[in-house]
Protein backbone atom coordinates (compact mmCIF):
# COMPACT_ATOMS: atom_id res chain seq x y z
CA UNK A 1 0.00 0.00 0.00
CA UNK A 2 2.76 2.44 0.94
CA UNK A 3 5.13 3.14 -1.93
CA UNK A 4 8.78 3.86 -1.25
CA UNK A 5 10.23 6.95 -2.90
CA UNK A 6 12.69 5.84 -5.54
CA UNK A 7 14.86 8.92 -5.18
CA UNK A 8 14.85 12.22 -3.37
CA UNK A 9 17.31 15.03 -2.77
CA UNK A 10 17.35 18.53 -1.31
CA UNK A 11 18.11 21.35 -3.74
CA UNK A 12 18.12 24.93 -2.44
CA UNK A 13 15.70 24.02 0.34
CA UNK A 14 13.29 22.21 -1.96
CA UNK A 15 12.61 18.50 -1.90
CA UNK A 16 12.44 17.01 -5.36
CA UNK A 17 10.48 13.80 -5.24
CA UNK A 18 10.99 11.31 -8.02
CA UNK A 19 8.53 8.46 -8.38
CA UNK A 20 6.35 6.78 -10.97
CA UNK A 21 3.78 9.58 -11.24
CA UNK A 22 6.42 12.28 -10.86
CA UNK A 23 5.18 15.37 -9.07
CA UNK A 24 6.91 18.73 -9.35
CA UNK A 25 8.90 20.58 -6.71
CA UNK A 26 7.68 20.27 -3.17
CA UNK A 27 8.84 22.15 -0.10
CA UNK A 28 8.53 20.09 3.06
CA UNK A 29 10.19 21.46 6.19
CA UNK A 30 10.92 19.53 9.35
CA UNK A 31 8.09 20.47 11.72
CA UNK A 32 8.51 18.15 14.68
CA UNK A 33 5.28 16.32 15.41
CA UNK A 34 3.17 18.50 13.14
CA UNK A 35 2.35 17.70 9.54
CA UNK A 36 2.61 20.18 6.71
CA UNK A 37 0.30 20.40 3.70
CA UNK A 38 1.70 21.63 0.41
CA UNK A 39 0.30 22.22 -3.04
CA UNK A 40 1.90 20.22 -5.84
CA UNK A 41 1.37 19.68 -9.52
CA UNK A 42 1.41 16.35 -11.28
CA UNK A 43 4.04 16.78 -13.96
CA UNK A 44 2.35 14.62 -16.58
CA UNK A 45 -1.16 16.08 -16.38
CA UNK A 46 -0.52 19.43 -14.65
CA UNK A 47 -3.25 18.41 -12.21
CA UNK A 48 -3.00 20.02 -8.79
CA UNK A 49 -3.05 17.93 -5.62
CA UNK A 50 -2.45 18.54 -1.93
CA UNK A 51 0.30 16.55 -0.22
CA UNK A 52 0.30 16.05 3.52
CA UNK A 53 3.85 15.52 4.80
CA UNK A 54 3.82 13.62 8.09
CA UNK A 55 7.07 13.18 10.06
CA UNK A 56 7.49 9.58 11.12
CA UNK A 57 8.42 10.83 14.57
CA UNK A 58 4.75 11.75 15.00
CA UNK A 59 3.81 8.13 14.33
CA UNK A 60 6.17 6.51 16.83
CA UNK A 61 4.43 3.74 18.72
CA UNK A 62 1.70 3.47 16.08
CA UNK A 63 3.67 1.66 13.39
CA UNK A 64 1.65 -1.57 13.67
CA UNK A 65 -1.70 0.12 13.07
CA UNK A 66 -0.87 2.93 10.64
CA UNK A 67 -0.78 0.76 7.52
CA UNK A 68 -4.15 -0.79 8.31
CA UNK A 69 -5.73 2.62 8.94
CA UNK A 70 -4.28 4.10 5.75
CA UNK A 71 -5.46 1.07 3.79
CA UNK A 72 -9.04 1.67 4.90
CA UNK A 73 -8.86 5.44 4.32
CA UNK A 74 -7.53 4.70 0.85
CA UNK A 75 -10.80 2.87 0.11
CA UNK A 76 -13.03 5.81 1.05
CA UNK A 77 -14.87 7.10 -1.99
CA UNK A 78 -17.60 9.59 -1.22
CA UNK A 79 -18.50 12.83 -3.03
CA UNK A 80 -18.32 14.83 0.21
CA UNK A 81 -15.04 13.43 1.56
CA UNK A 82 -11.59 14.54 0.45
CA UNK A 83 -10.05 11.43 -1.07
CA UNK A 84 -6.66 9.94 -0.33
CA UNK A 85 -5.18 9.08 -3.72
CA UNK A 86 -1.73 7.69 -3.03
CA UNK A 87 0.78 7.19 -0.25
CA UNK A 88 4.56 7.47 -0.53
CA UNK A 89 7.27 7.01 2.05
CA UNK A 90 10.79 8.30 2.65
CA UNK A 91 13.10 7.56 5.57
CA UNK A 92 11.71 10.48 7.56
CA UNK A 93 8.17 11.12 6.26
CA UNK A 94 4.93 9.69 4.97
CA UNK A 95 3.48 11.63 2.03
CA UNK A 96 -0.28 11.45 1.59
CA UNK A 97 -1.41 12.61 -1.85
CA UNK A 98 -4.87 14.11 -1.36
CA UNK A 99 -7.58 15.40 -3.65
CA UNK A 100 -7.28 19.20 -3.86
CA UNK A 101 -10.27 21.27 -2.78
CA UNK A 102 -10.05 24.98 -3.51
CA UNK A 103 -13.36 26.51 -2.43
CA UNK A 104 -12.25 27.73 0.99
CA UNK A 105 -13.44 27.16 4.53
CA UNK A 106 -17.05 27.04 5.65
CA UNK A 107 -17.06 30.24 7.71
CA UNK A 108 -15.33 32.24 4.98
CA UNK A 109 -18.04 31.40 2.48
CA UNK A 110 -20.91 32.17 4.86
CA UNK A 111 -19.44 35.61 5.57
CA UNK A 112 -18.99 36.30 1.85
CA UNK A 113 -22.63 35.47 1.12
CA UNK A 114 -25.19 38.25 1.01
CA UNK A 115 -28.07 35.86 1.62
CA UNK A 116 -28.03 32.90 3.99
CA UNK A 117 -30.94 30.94 5.44
CA UNK A 118 -31.87 27.94 7.55
CA UNK A 119 -32.34 26.03 4.30
CA UNK A 120 -28.72 26.72 3.38
CA UNK A 121 -27.62 25.40 6.77
CA UNK A 122 -29.89 22.37 6.40
CA UNK A 123 -28.38 21.48 3.02
CA UNK A 124 -24.87 21.77 4.45
CA UNK A 125 -25.69 19.54 7.42
CA UNK A 126 -27.37 17.00 5.13
CA UNK A 127 -24.15 16.64 3.12
CA UNK A 128 -22.12 16.25 6.31
CA UNK A 129 -24.54 13.64 7.66
CA UNK A 130 -24.43 11.69 4.38
CA UNK A 131 -20.63 11.61 4.48
CA UNK A 132 -20.37 10.71 8.17
CA UNK A 133 -23.01 7.99 7.82
CA UNK A 134 -20.87 6.54 5.02
CA UNK A 135 -17.84 6.58 7.33
CA UNK A 136 -19.77 5.01 10.19
CA UNK A 137 -21.08 2.27 7.89
CA UNK A 138 -17.43 1.50 7.08
CA UNK A 139 -16.56 1.39 10.77
CA UNK A 140 -14.69 4.71 10.73
CA UNK A 141 -15.18 7.43 13.35
CA UNK A 142 -13.82 10.87 12.42
CA UNK A 143 -13.49 12.15 16.01
CA UNK A 144 -12.55 15.72 15.05
CA UNK A 145 -15.46 17.15 13.10
CA UNK A 146 -15.44 20.96 13.24
CA UNK A 147 -15.98 23.87 10.82
CA UNK A 148 -12.26 24.15 10.10
CA UNK A 149 -12.34 20.63 8.64
CA UNK A 150 -15.23 21.46 6.31
CA UNK A 151 -14.06 22.83 2.97
CA UNK A 152 -15.84 23.77 -0.22
CA UNK A 153 -14.86 21.75 -3.27
CA UNK A 154 -14.71 24.79 -5.57
CA UNK A 155 -15.49 28.50 -5.73
CA UNK A 156 -18.79 27.78 -7.52
CA UNK A 157 -21.83 29.24 -5.79
CA UNK A 158 -23.43 25.79 -5.53
CA UNK A 159 -20.23 23.95 -4.59
CA UNK A 160 -20.53 20.89 -2.39
CA UNK A 161 -18.96 20.73 1.06
CA UNK A 162 -16.08 18.32 1.77
CA UNK A 163 -14.90 16.69 5.00
CA UNK A 164 -11.13 16.75 5.41
CA UNK A 165 -8.43 15.91 7.93
CA UNK A 166 -8.61 12.34 9.18
CA UNK A 167 -5.67 12.77 11.52
CA UNK A 168 -7.65 11.68 14.58
CA UNK A 169 -9.89 9.16 12.85
CA UNK A 170 -10.29 5.71 14.34
CA UNK A 171 -11.30 2.47 12.72
CA UNK A 172 -13.71 0.53 14.89
CA UNK A 173 -13.62 -3.18 15.33
CA UNK A 174 -16.89 -5.07 15.51
CA UNK A 175 -18.88 -3.49 18.33
CA UNK A 176 -15.82 -1.74 19.67
CA UNK A 177 -15.71 1.40 21.75
CA UNK A 178 -12.88 3.90 22.14
CA UNK A 179 -11.50 5.71 25.16
CA UNK A 180 -8.66 7.97 23.96
CA UNK A 181 -9.36 11.63 24.74
CA UNK A 182 -9.06 13.55 21.49
CA UNK A 183 -10.72 16.18 19.34
CA UNK A 184 -11.21 19.94 19.65
CA UNK A 185 -12.58 20.98 23.08
CA UNK A 186 -15.63 22.97 21.94
CA UNK A 187 -16.84 20.13 19.71
CA UNK A 188 -16.16 17.01 21.79
CA UNK A 189 -18.97 14.96 23.30
CA UNK A 190 -19.49 14.74 27.09
CA UNK A 191 -18.46 11.08 27.21
CA UNK A 192 -15.05 11.96 25.76
CA UNK A 193 -14.40 14.59 28.44
CA UNK A 194 -15.67 12.18 31.09
CA UNK A 195 -13.03 9.71 29.86
CA UNK A 196 -15.67 7.08 29.36
CA UNK A 197 -15.65 4.55 26.53
CA UNK A 198 -17.30 6.08 23.48
CA UNK A 199 -18.35 5.19 19.95
CA UNK A 200 -19.38 6.77 16.64
CA UNK A 201 -22.01 8.79 18.55
CA UNK A 202 -19.28 11.36 19.27
CA UNK A 203 -19.41 12.45 15.61
CA UNK A 204 -23.16 13.02 15.85
CA UNK A 205 -22.65 15.32 18.84
CA UNK A 206 -20.07 17.31 16.87
CA UNK A 207 -22.50 17.66 13.94
CA UNK A 208 -25.05 19.04 16.41
CA UNK A 209 -22.53 21.64 17.59
CA UNK A 210 -21.76 22.60 13.98
CA UNK A 211 -25.48 22.93 13.19
CA UNK A 212 -25.90 25.17 16.24
CA UNK A 213 -23.10 27.47 15.07
CA UNK A 214 -24.41 27.57 11.50
CA UNK A 215 -27.71 28.97 12.77
CA UNK A 216 -26.44 31.63 15.18
CA UNK A 217 -22.72 32.20 14.52
CA UNK A 218 -21.47 31.42 18.02
CA UNK A 219 -20.66 28.16 19.87
CA UNK A 220 -23.10 26.54 22.31
CA UNK A 221 -20.35 26.21 24.92
CA UNK A 222 -17.84 28.91 25.74
CA UNK A 223 -15.69 30.00 28.66
CA UNK A 224 -12.20 31.48 28.86
CA UNK A 225 -11.54 28.96 31.60
CA UNK A 226 -11.14 25.46 30.14
CA UNK A 227 -12.33 23.75 33.31
CA UNK A 228 -15.59 25.72 33.24
CA UNK A 229 -15.98 25.05 29.51
CA UNK A 230 -15.64 21.33 30.15
CA UNK A 231 -18.21 21.51 32.95
CA UNK A 232 -20.72 23.08 30.54
CA UNK A 233 -20.14 20.32 28.00
CA UNK A 234 -20.29 17.54 30.60
CA UNK A 235 -23.69 18.83 31.70
CA UNK A 236 -24.78 19.48 28.09
CA UNK A 237 -25.61 22.97 29.33
CA UNK A 238 -26.55 25.25 26.42
CA UNK A 239 -29.33 27.68 25.51
CA UNK A 240 -31.09 29.03 22.43
CA UNK A 241 -30.47 32.65 23.39
CA UNK A 242 -32.67 35.57 22.43
CA UNK A 243 -32.52 37.51 20.13
CA UNK A 244 -30.20 35.27 18.07
CA UNK A 245 -32.56 32.31 18.02
CA UNK A 246 -35.86 34.19 17.86
CA UNK A 247 -36.16 33.76 14.09
CA UNK A 248 -34.97 30.14 14.02
CA UNK A 249 -37.59 27.42 13.59
CA UNK A 250 -38.62 25.05 16.37
CA UNK A 251 -37.78 22.22 13.98
CA UNK A 252 -34.15 23.35 13.77
CA UNK A 253 -33.93 23.55 17.56
CA UNK A 254 -35.48 20.09 17.92
CA UNK A 255 -32.95 18.71 15.44
CA UNK A 256 -30.06 20.13 17.47
CA UNK A 257 -31.47 18.88 20.78
CA UNK A 258 -31.58 15.32 19.42
CA UNK A 259 -27.94 15.48 18.28
CA UNK A 260 -26.63 17.29 21.35
CA UNK A 261 -28.18 14.72 23.68
CA UNK A 262 -25.99 14.06 26.73
CA UNK A 263 -26.85 10.34 26.79
CA UNK A 264 -25.04 8.86 23.80
CA UNK A 265 -27.48 5.93 23.72
CA UNK A 266 -30.39 8.35 23.22
CA UNK A 267 -28.53 10.61 20.79
CA UNK A 268 -29.60 10.61 17.15
CA UNK A 269 -27.54 8.49 14.78
CA UNK A 270 -26.70 9.91 11.35
CA UNK A 271 -29.48 7.82 9.85
CA UNK A 272 -32.05 9.18 12.30
CA UNK A 273 -30.83 12.74 11.78
CA UNK A 274 -31.18 12.38 8.01
CA UNK A 275 -34.84 11.46 8.51
CA UNK A 276 -35.62 14.50 10.68
CA UNK A 277 -38.08 16.98 9.07
CA UNK A 278 -35.48 19.78 9.22
CA UNK A 279 -33.31 17.71 6.87
CA UNK A 280 -35.70 15.46 4.95
CA UNK A 281 -38.78 17.70 5.05
CA UNK A 282 -39.52 21.35 4.38
CA UNK A 283 -39.43 22.82 7.89
CA UNK A 284 -36.18 24.79 7.40
CA UNK A 285 -37.08 28.46 6.97
CA UNK A 286 -36.21 30.71 4.01
CA UNK A 287 -35.69 33.87 6.06
CA UNK A 288 -32.35 35.64 5.54
CA UNK A 289 -30.25 35.33 8.73
CA UNK A 290 -26.95 36.33 7.11
CA UNK A 291 -26.43 39.65 8.90
CA UNK A 292 -26.76 38.21 12.39
CA UNK A 293 -24.90 34.95 11.74
CA UNK A 294 -21.96 36.51 9.86
CA UNK A 295 -21.53 39.21 12.52
CA UNK A 296 -21.38 36.56 15.26
CA UNK A 297 -18.95 34.40 13.28
CA UNK A 298 -16.60 37.37 12.90
CA UNK A 299 -16.91 38.14 16.59
CA UNK A 300 -16.56 34.64 17.98
CA UNK A 301 -14.21 32.99 15.51
CA UNK A 302 -11.97 35.97 14.78
CA UNK A 303 -8.49 34.51 15.37
CA UNK A 304 -5.61 35.99 13.42
CA UNK A 305 -6.96 35.15 9.96
CA UNK A 306 -9.80 37.68 10.23
CA UNK A 307 -7.29 40.43 10.99
CA UNK A 308 -5.32 39.87 7.80
CA UNK A 309 -6.12 39.42 4.14
CA UNK A 310 -7.58 36.03 3.58
CA UNK A 311 -4.72 33.99 2.17
CA UNK A 312 -7.03 31.36 0.79
CA UNK A 313 -8.91 34.02 -1.21
CA UNK A 314 -5.61 35.16 -2.73
CA UNK A 315 -4.84 31.53 -3.48
CA UNK A 316 -8.15 31.09 -5.32
CA UNK A 317 -7.42 34.17 -7.45
CA UNK A 318 -4.00 32.74 -8.19
CA UNK A 319 -5.42 29.39 -9.28
CA UNK A 320 -7.70 31.16 -11.74
CA UNK A 321 -4.94 33.27 -13.29
CA UNK A 322 -1.79 31.13 -13.23
CA UNK A 323 -0.31 29.65 -16.39
CA UNK A 324 0.60 26.13 -15.36
CA UNK A 325 1.97 25.30 -18.78
CA UNK A 326 5.09 27.37 -18.26
CA UNK A 327 5.55 27.53 -14.50
CA UNK A 328 4.52 25.29 -11.68
CA UNK A 329 3.10 28.28 -9.82
CA UNK A 330 3.15 28.92 -6.08
CA UNK A 331 2.88 26.66 -3.09
CA UNK A 332 0.70 27.72 -0.22
CA UNK A 333 2.13 26.35 3.02
CA UNK A 334 -0.29 26.29 5.91
CA UNK A 335 0.83 26.09 9.55
CA UNK A 336 -2.31 26.23 11.65
CA UNK A 337 -3.85 29.64 10.96
CA UNK A 338 -0.80 31.01 9.14
CA UNK A 339 -0.36 30.90 5.38
CA UNK A 340 2.55 31.93 3.17
CA UNK A 341 3.43 31.65 -0.48
CA UNK A 342 6.53 29.91 -1.74
CA UNK A 343 7.77 30.66 -5.24
CA UNK A 344 8.49 27.63 -7.38
CA UNK A 345 11.25 27.16 -9.92
CA UNK A 346 9.88 27.33 -13.51
CA UNK A 347 9.15 24.02 -15.18
CA UNK A 348 11.98 22.78 -17.35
Amino acid sequence: MIKILSAFCFISGYLFVSWKRELLWIKCNEMGAFSEVVLAEEKKTQRLVAIKCIPKKALEGKENSIENEIAVLHKIKHPNIVSLEEIFESKSHLYLVMQLVSGGELFDRIIEKGFYTEKDASKLIQQILDAVKYLHDMGIVHRDLKPENLLYYSMDEDSKIMISDFGLSKIEGSGSVMSTACGTPGYVAPEVLAQKPYSKAVDCWSIGVIAYILLCGYPPFYDENDAKLFEQILRAEYEFDSPYWDDISDSAKDFIVHLMEKDSNERFTCEQALQHPWIAGDTALDKNIHESVSAQIKKNFAKSKWKEKNCMHCFHLYLMSANYGSVSGALIIRHGDHCKYIKIIPTV
